[in-house]
């Protein structure tokens, strides 16, 4: 079967493990160049880009960021076309969490959330959007949550910046329709994740359980049919948004959840 996206350009953002990294490789198994953004330094990320590139003949490119900062943002887009060319495919996912009561959330934790999580997703759009209007195509896709149509408690900062992130999904959908442009918000629940992973012995520490019990009643609670999402299900789901296929959606927000915003 051909590759569906030979020569795109792709930039991921928060995309050195997780959900990010799994869209990267997906994108790189359909022939697009990839930006890999993260946090690290350039250094720790060009390890895992040259796997990327030996596995699928792509090109790939490390692009470290504070997602906080417009400014370096802004560098890290044009650092991203200085290197690989202009971006055709541009992937929402840095995001951080924190939990705590209103109350109680620290000011500081609320402004690096808000900055990271939403902010961070108007800067990347506003500095590709221009050359994907120019040539008359472009996909954006942002990694919301669940929490980006639904709210749980003590995640105050994370479900502002996730509803956020869907209404400004919706705008750029709009604004973009004519110009061959889609912009969609994919919205996850629990995915099986490095992070998530960590998280359970803790889990079962704090809540006197099992670990498996952790998982049953705690995490997955939520979600009616039980089950992790796993990364290759985001990933398919973003290459189908990116592709021909998926051309006519665009504003739309699809969970990936096993149910959660059903109820």
């Amino acid at each position: 079967m051909p590759q569906q996206l030979t020569d795109k350009i792709a930039l991921i953002t928060g995309a050195t493990s997780g959900i990010g990294l799994g869209i990267a490789r997906a994108l790189a198994a359909e022939g697009c160049h990839i930006g890999v953004n993260g946090s690290r330094p350039d250094g720790e990320i060009a390890p895992l880009c040259g796997e990327i590139a030996g596995e699928f003949g792509v090109r790939c490119a490390p692009l470290s960021a504070d997602m906080s900062d417009p400014q370096a943002v802004a560098a890290m887009v044009a650092e991203a076309e200085r290197t690989l060319g202009p971006v055709d495919i541009l992937i929402n996912n840095a995001g951080i969490q924190h939990v705590a009561p209103i109350d109680s959330f620290p000011v500081e934790k609320w402004d690096q959330l808000i900055a990271i999580n939403l902010s961070s997703v108007f800067h990347t759009s506003r500095a590709v959007l221009p050359g994907m209007k120019a040539r008359g195509w472009g996909r954006i896709v942002n990694i919301a949550s669940a929490h980006g149509l639904v709210a749980s408690p003590f995640k105050s900062a994370y479900v502002a910046a996730k509803h956020g992130m869907v209404g400004f999904t919706k705008v750029t959908a709009l604004e973009s329709a004519t110009d061959g442009i889609t912009c969609n918000a994919i919205c996850p629940g629990y995915v099986w994740t490095p992070l998530v992973e960590k998280q359970i012995p803790d889990q079962a520490k704090s809540h006197g359980m099992s670990e498996e019990e952790v998982i049953e009643q705690v995490i997955l609670a939520p979600q009616p049919n039980r089950k992790f999402a796993s990364v290759a299900e985001i990933g398919a789901l973003a290459v189908f948004l990116c592709s021909e296929a998926g051309a006519s959606i665009t504003g739309a927000s699809l969970p990936v959840d096993g149910g959660w915003t059903a109820r």
